[in-house]
């Protein structure tokens, strides 16, 4: 235990534990409780908005690489405050009210959006103790919270008074409500090949193999379905049918204006974010370091790498995934979205589920047929 904690200088378990032992020795156990809560609600904020204004900079470099241009380059160094600049400006921008708009439902459209994702956001486990709240049934509330968002996009569309706004809205819920449902097929996948909906135990669970190959190709085939549904849920180009801008003006979020756009702004790639985190957590090991069984020498120099620093190094990957392909493929047709999903992931991922119970039930997946070499304890 003492060459473990040796072995990871960097990590914030020592911080947070001394917080702890602070609050607890000198308030009662219920200020403290409710102090480490206030603790919490606002780093969860914090982080939040900073990782939106990164994904906003990031996006718009990579994107400019992709195009041969320069993309932000005054503001800062390499215009790295560009992002922060945009935000400030997007607070300061008047709201436009609208005329015969259901107002109530007109704002409350995008705090469901945005609660949406942070109660997704809070369940992400970015490091070893850096877990807002450890659920038993992560994955069912990951599943459950992020098919909110779903009734903000029709609020806002329903209660704008735009026949456009309305009918981005309309294809936007078939589109979330089909892709919902691969994206958490998939999900179930690996939940029967790990045996547990608990993101800690995810984790613990890929110690020496992660489970996009401790399935074999089943594993693969729910990896590769959860990113497309993933990417469709979120509006990401090629999927980004929602705004499609070229036929709806902007989509459900049309007749928004100043900080109430924002909030649906700031919610896409925040659940950009979101789905390639439990990707990373569910399919590549999450925040868990390489480690190969039998050689301590290099597991114990794996561990001076802060676990936060994989857990956001894998995700970026998987970002950088999802930004390759929205622009490198033209948007689809509405037809050719849903049938994608109808006729051809959701069939793939009833059959792929039924061959992980096989698999599973056979134990033929690596850490059943490699027990020694792939040993979780």
């Amino acid at each position: 235990m003492l060459l473990l904690n040796y072995s990871q200088p960097l990590e914030l378990s020592g911080i947070i534990e001394s917080v702890d032992t602070f609050l607890r020795t000198n308030m009662s156990p219920g200020w403290a409780t409710f102090v480490e809560g206030v603790i919490v609600c606002v780093a969860i904020l914090a982080l939040y908005c900073i990782i939106a204004l990164a994904l906003i900079y990031i996006e718009r470099k990579i994107t400019a690489f992709f195009q041969a241009r320069l993309g932000p380059n005054r503001l800062g160094p390499y215009g790295v405050i560009q992002s922060i600049a945009d935000m400030v400006k997007i607070l300061i921008k008047e709201i436009i009210h609208i005329n015969r708009s259901d107002k109530f439902l007109f704002y409350a459209a995008p705090f469901f959006v945005i609660v949406s994702s942070f109660l997704a956001f809070g369940v992400i486990p970015f490091g070893i103790d850096l877990q807002a709240i450890d659920f038993n049934i992560g994955v069912f509330f990951y599943t459950a919270a992020s098919s909110i968002g779903i009734i903000g996009v029709l609020l806002a569309g329903w209660s704008s008074n735009n026949k456009y706004s309305m009918l981005g809205a309309m294809r936007s819920g078939a589109q979330f409500v089909s892709y919902e449902l691969s994206a958490g097929f998939a999900l179930m996948t690996i939940v029967v090949l790990s045996g547990t909906m608990q993101f800690s135990e995810l984790v613990e669970g890929q110690r020496y193999c992660w489970n996009l190959f401790n399935g074999h190709i089943s594993s693969i085939i729910a990896f590769i379905i959860f990113m497309i549904s993933g990417h469709a849920e979120t509006n990401r180009g090629p999927f980004d049918l929602p705004e499609a801008e070229s036929e709806l003006t902007a989509g459900y979020h049309t007749e928004y204006s100043g900080l109430t756009f924002g909030f649906f702004y700031l919610a896409e790639y925040l659940n950009m974010f979101i789905y390639c985190s439990i990707a990373t957590t569910v399919f590549l090991g999450g925040w868990m370091p390489i480690q190969i069984p039998g050689l301590d020498a290099l597991n114990e120099v794996m561990w001076y790498i802060p676990s936060y620093v994989w857990f956001f190094g894998k995700t970026g990957l998987l970002i950088f995934l999802s930004l390759w392909v929205r622009w490198s493929f033209p948007r689809l047709r509405i037809d050719h979205l849903l049938n994608l999903e109808w006729k051809y992931l959701l069939p793939i991922n009833l059959v792929n589920l039924l061959v992980m119970v096989v698999i599973v039930l056979t134990d033929t997946s690596l850490a059943g047929l490699f027990p020694s070499l792939l040993a979780t304890n």
